[in-house]
């Protein structure tokens, strides 16, 4: 069992010793506040037309949600009626979580070293998907790729969105973050 009070994710540990001090270097940032750092992961997993169908779908990509990020999802519905996709307004379509402080680290940690690499035919992920104010955005095939996930107990296999929000002014310095917490970018 880990003592949460002396507990520290290991990438917390290598922001503080050894990404702020390159950082700092490489930018030229006269104070420490200016050194981009992580602001939240969000995760999304959209159930679209599965979830129009059976209602039950939102909350099993809920359950699979909380179980790979270690806090409670919410599910998320739809906020306009669109009759061509028999979606009306309030219907469940979904599932978030806001990772923030040390489950953010932990959860970067894991999709980085353990699920990236389960990956099939992972060649690194892009380089362009930031936004322009230092967020970077990706996608997951499948969310089985967590090992939190059991594959025999999943009954529908999810894509999932992950964003990845700094505070970060430019993207060049949000990829020069990122590349210092080992994000295997392929451009």
């Amino acid at each position: 069992m880990l003592d949460t009070a002396t507990y520290v994710p290991r990438l917390r540990q290598q922001f503080r010793d050894t990404v702020k001090p390159a950082l700092k270097e490489e930018f030229g940032y006269k104070n420490d506040m200016q050194i981009p750092r992580l602001d939240k992961i969000v995760l999304n997993i959209g159930c679209g037309a599965e979830a129009v169908k059976d209602s039950k779908k939102a909350k099993a990509a809920q359950e699979d949600l909380t179980a790979l990020s270690g806090q409670r999802a919410v599910i998320t519905k739809a906020k306009n009626s669109i009759a061509g996709f028999r979606v009306r307004e309030g219907m469940p379509i979904g599932a978030k979580v806001t990772l923030r402080g040390d489950r953010m680290y932990d959860f970067l940690d894991r999709l980085i070293t353990v699920a990236m690499p389960r990956i099939r035919d992972f060649r690194g992920v892009s380089g362009k998907s930031f936004d322009g104010r230092g967020n970077y955005a990706m996608g997951v095939k499948e969310h089985i790729v967590f090992p939190e996930i059991d594959y025999d107990k999943v009954e529908e296999v999810w894509g999932m969105d992950i964003i990845i929000a700094t505070t970060a002014q430019t993207d060049a310095e949000a990829k020069a973050l990122l590349k210092h917490f080992n994000m295997p970018f392929n451009s």
